[in-house]
């Protein structure tokens, strides 16, 4: 199972929101490019980053940073946040980037999911699903849609798409697991590759995210406030 540490940038900071609130905002590291570091020096092999900004402007205010990130070592970077374009795709790949997220164009602009799976091949592109309640939210979290998750999920199959980031956003910041039963669903469901994300707290959390067969998992919060350590994690469930 493939262990991602979160690094989630705001205003040029390293962040962690709670259920996908702006206004509930805690700053970890005021330097992202430290935080990166620090989890690969622990033995990160893949890492997680999210533009913040980006996802509730669809501008992305953060690229220098995460282009600095992709050139601190050969660990591979994926990262979401304001992608709205092919163009934008192609900028984050030529600044280092292994993979690129879509979210809110996967609702809005589902062809253009197409078009990338099509271009730049179904590894360099990652489809991120936030839900509530079973829906798809979009830009930042703040709308949400009348798209359900599993629908999007399927669709983007048809398209193409491997690899999906499975949110449940009341789960999101708050440390109290995953939505299990959505996520295996999901699982099940589409036979993709989904990554868990949103209230992993603990090994227990872990444990049972891998029972369940997901391919991988984000973890942020925990890291960050310690309940978890990356070096025990990366050995126990990714050998």
């Amino acid at each position: 199972m493939q262990i991602y540490p979160a690094v989630d940038i705001k205003n040029g900071k390293c962040v962690r929101l709670k259920q996908g609130n702006f206004d509930a905002v805690t700053v970890y590291e005021q330097n992202p490019v430290i935080a990166a570091k620090k989890w690969i020096e622990k033995g990160a092999t893949y890492l997680h980053i999210v533009d913040l900004d980006g996802a509730k402007e669809g501008i992305s205010e953060n690229e220098q940073i995460i282009a600095e990130i992709a050139k601190l070592s050969d660990v591979p970077v994926q990262t979401g946040g304001g992608v709205r374009s092919l163009k934008d795709i192609e900028r984050k790949l030529q600044k280092g980037v292994s993979r690129v997220i879509l979210g809110t164009v996967a609702v809005r602009q589902p062809e253009l999911v197409k078009q990338a799976v099509e271009k730049f091949g179904s590894d360099k592109i990652v489809v991120g699903i936030d839900a509530k309640e079973g829906y798809v939210a979009i830009a930042g979290w703040e709308e949400i849609s009348n798209v359900s998750a599993l629908d999007l999920c399927l669709k983007m199959k048809e398209y193409g798409v491997k690899t999906i980031i499975y949110t449940d956003i009341a789960k999101d910041g708050m440390m109290s697991g995953i939505n299990l039963e959505a996520t295996k669903e999901l699982i099940e469901k589409t036979g993709m590759h989904i990554i868990a994300s949103g209230g992993i707290s603990n090994m227990a959390d872990l444990e049972n995210v891998q029972k369940i067969n997901a391919h991988g998992v984000i973890i942020g919060k925990a890291l960050y406030q310690q309940t978890l350590d990356l070096e025990q994690v990366i050995k126990k469930f990714e050998g």
